[in-house]
Order: C-alpha cells, then sequence, then structure tokens
C-alpha cells in the first residue's frame, strides 16, 4: 500500500511540473544578439489633383514583425482625400523602435468611406537602423 501511494504522489508532481512548465516555440524567440534601435520615417502626400474628391479617407501607419505582428501602429485623424498634402507639405511621422531584429514590414493602411481598405508597406531588411517609407497616394 506504502508503495501504490508513494508512486501515485510522484506519478502526480511528476504531472504538475511537467504541466506548469511554459514551453517556448519559435516565435517567442527574442533575437536580442543583433537586435538594435531602429528608426522608421511614415512621409504620406499625392502629386495628384483630388481638389474635388470629399470622400473621407483613414490612415493607419504600422510597424510589423512578420508574418504580420504589429510592434507599433497609429490611426492618424480621418480626412478628406482632398486634404491630403502635396509633395511640398508631406506629412511625416518618424518612429524609433528600440531593440529589434529581423526583418520588419513598414507602411501605411488606409481605409476610404464606402469604398474599401488597402495599404502601401515596404520591407525594412534586418541589417538596416534607419528606413523611408515614401507614400505617394494615388
Amino acid at each position: 500500500m506504502k508503495f501504490l501511494l508513494s508512486g501515485g504522489l510522484a506519478c502526480y508532481l511528476l504531472l504538475i511540473t511537467t504541466s506548469c512548465n511554459k514551453h517556448k516555440h519559435d516565435h517567442d524567440h527574442v533575437d536580442t544578439e543583433n537586435a538594435i534601435d531602429r528608426t522608421v520615417q511614415f512621409s504620406l502626400y499625392t502629386d495628384k489633383d483630388f481638389s474635388a474628391d470629399e470622400k473621407l479617407i483613414t490612415f493607419r501607419v504600422a510597424i510589423e514583425k512578420y508574418p504580420n505582428i504589429t510592434i507599433w501602429d497609429s490611426v492618424l485623424p480621418p480626412m478628406k482625400i482632398k486634404d491630403i498634402p502635396s509633395p511640398l507639405n508631406k506629412l511625416k511621422i518618424e518612429k524609433l523602435v528600440k531593440n529589434q531584429a529581423g526583418q520588419l514590414k513598414v507602411g501605411f493602411y488606409y481605409t476610404i468611406d464606402n469604398v474599401g481598405i488597402s495599404w502601401f508597406y515596404n520591407a525594412m531588411e534586418s541589417w538596416e537602423s534607419n528606413k523611408v517609407v515614401d507614400f505617394n497616394f494615388r
């Protein structure tokens, strides 16, 4: 009886110990050895004449790790398409992302009311510490 009791207790402890351990997955791995501070400059403008376009558009700027894990994003206030600035008055946003390794996806997502959703993005390679995302809306 003592043997059964101690064997059962040992199995129970083994079960609890193994079930409480958090298993690491490859996507949980942070490459701290190659992590660097990285700067992304977002630039938004248009060289087209949208002076008569009253539709509302909402832009979101984003920095993501592959495959679509958002590190940082920001939604700009809705504006009329006719109010998107010219190349001389580009809207610029700069973001410093600390300690990031690997390739990033950087760019714009936008929604036009009653039309749909689209995007413009670039890859920021693992060796790049600075990236300019220059979006000419057309």
